[in-house]
């Protein structure tokens, strides 16, 4: 069955080149992915105003395979765009997707809506974003609670809901009657640790090697990158020995590498690498568990991807890792902030290996009935649905 246009309004950045586009590759292949999952024509928007595009690349508008119109910030959507669509598709997390559901709703286009954050975690992102004046951060953390009442309406009058992750499913799904939970990652197939990686691991673990821990993500404070050194400091007081692969850049490099000489080469930074290229590979080949000192309750992908590298993942009990961890059997889960506690959780899957070994293989089998492909379709499958379900027809 042919459906008429799937209408995206994505946040990804665009920057005009003449008559090509400098865009994020990710968000392409994202793109292309819906138009091999849509019975008809894909149309997205995107909004002018990025300074750059990180792993961006250019394109001919001709050979992106999707229809893209590219508008300023604050411009109203073309009539033109919304008439006919078969459906509307953008984040909740964006006030200006929210504001378009009304216009569609005239239309007669049904909007399916998909959101991460709770407002507990807007709140705590704003008030730790160290890259903003105390005021600033005040302001966004009103700005958030004040905006909650519109956003709330607008998950009520959409005709669908995609959650991604167990907190914003569990603080919106009461506010609409098509709801779908999905895991969000990147993790295919192919990118899972095989079994001979798996068994290598595990000789490897109990022949009594030294831990490998290893962290990818933002070196920020709202990320808990802070807490990843005391970490270390902490396992070596209670006698484990470990070595830690940091990946990622942010306000908190310089102090963190400031501080590696204190390891005696048992902590290494590295700069950002290739998702599929580097970081799955040496995941999969290099490290043991993969230590997450977030604080946050969103839905981190990192967690389904080192699980997907057959690594155990410990963490803090923010409402997502408590969760996923209690599903999985992934790894354990320390309080919040607790850094000792965090240490102690590690150190006894170091004395016990047996156990580390089979919450790695709880966490693969996990990853693998949730990986990229299977969510996607997932998700595809609901937008056509509440689609069909909306068609006067």
């Amino acid at each position: 069955m042919r459906l008429p246009p799937l209408l995206i309004c994505a946040t990804a950045p665009v920057i005009e080149q003449g008559p090509a586009l400098m865009l994020d590759v990710k968000f392409v292949d994202g793109m292309r992915e819906h138009c091999r999952h849509w019975p008809g024509p894909v149309r997205c928007v995107l909004r002018r105003g990025a300074a750059s595009v990180p792993f961006g690349a250019l394109y001919a508008p001709e050979d992106l395979g999707f229809d893209l119109h590219v508008l300023d910030p604050g411009a109203p959507l073309p009539d033109a765009l919304m008439h006919g669509a078969g459906a509307l598709f953008g984040a909740a997390d964006d006030m200006a997707v929210t504001a378009l559901i009304e216009p569609a709703r005239q239309a007669g286009v049904p909007v399916v809506l998909s959101l991460e954050y709770t407002l507990e975690t807007r709140i705590r992102i704003a008030l730790l974003d160290d890259t903003r004046s105390l005021p600033r951060r005040l302001w966004s953390a009103l700005w958030a609670l004040r905006s909650e009442p519109a956003r709330r309406a607008a998950l009520r009058a959409a005709d669908g809901v995609q959650f991604n992750g167990y907190p914003a499913e569990a603080a919106y799904r009461g506010l609409t009657d098509h709801p779908l939970l999905y895991l969000d990652n990147r993790m295919t197939p192919a990118l899972m640790a095989t079994p001979a990686e798996m068994e290598a691991r595990a000789n490897r673990l109990r022949a009594g090697a030294p831990l490998r821990l290893i962290h990818s993500g933002r070196l920020e404070p709202m990320k808990g990158a802070q807490d990843l050194l005391p970490v270390m400091t902490a396992l070596r007081a209670q006698g484990v020995e470990a070595t830690l692969d940091i990946y990622g850049t942010g306000s908190l490099e310089r102090t963190i590498r400031a501080r590696l000489g204190a390891f005696d080469g048992a902590v290494r930074l590295h700069a950002p690498v290739d998702f599929e290229s580097v970081l799955v590979p040496a995941s999969r080949t290099g490290a043991d568990l993969f230590l997450s000192c977030h604080r946050q309750s969103d839905p981190s992908c990192s967690y389904i991807e080192a699980m997907g590298c057959g690594l155990v993942v410990a963490g803090y009990a923010n409402r997502m890792w408590r969760r996923l961890a209690a599903l999985s059997g992934g790894g354990p889960v320390a309080p919040l902030g607790d850094v000792a506690g965090l240490a102690a959780q590690i150190a006894a899957l170091d004395r016990d290996r047996e156990s580390l070994l089979d919450a790695a293989a709880r966490g693969l089998a996990f990853a693998r009935e949730h990986d990229f492909p299977g969510e996607f379709t997932r998700r595809m499958d609901h937008l056509k649905t509440v689609a069909r379900l909306s068609d006067p027809a």
